[in-house]
């Protein structure tokens, strides 16, 4: 071997003074979350049985807050529970609809039923 092989297999590789440097880039992914407020708003104007509506439109509008600032986790939270009002005002307002035309057009069969007999009545006189 010669000196100057020995010195370097002896030695190592050589040593640096200056420590790695490492680069760290933060990405936000774009996590879309949904914050129905069309939908809280539809249920406002058309669906408002028991308040539902209006409740889920505050929930929807807290969610859009906390999304502006960034909140995902609350945005998420808060659009959930709009999410769930939203639901439980559709299915109580179609069901009330449906109970309230149910009972107009029941009614109205029984008023003229009452009606025709009392035409009935007065004709037999």
């Amino acid at each position: 071997m010669h000196k100057e092989e020995h010195e370097v297999s002896v030695l190592g590789a050589p040593h640096s003074t200056i420590l790695p440097r490492s680069t760290m880039i933060n990405i936000q992914s774009e996590t879309s979350v949904p914050d129905h407020i069309v939908w809280s708003l539809f249920n406002t104007i058309f669906l408002n049985w028991c308040c539902l509506g209006f409740i889920a439109f505050a929930y929807s509008v807290k969610s859009r807050d906390r999304k502006m600032v960034g909140d995902v986790t609350g945005a998420q939270a808060y659009a959930s529970t709009a999410k769930c009002l939203n639901i439980s005002a559709l299915i109580v307002g179609i069901l009330m609809t449906i109970g309230f035309i149910l009972l107009l057009v029941y009614g109205s069969v029984a008023i003229y039923h009452v009606m025709s007999q009392i035409v009935q009545e007065k004709q037999r006189y």
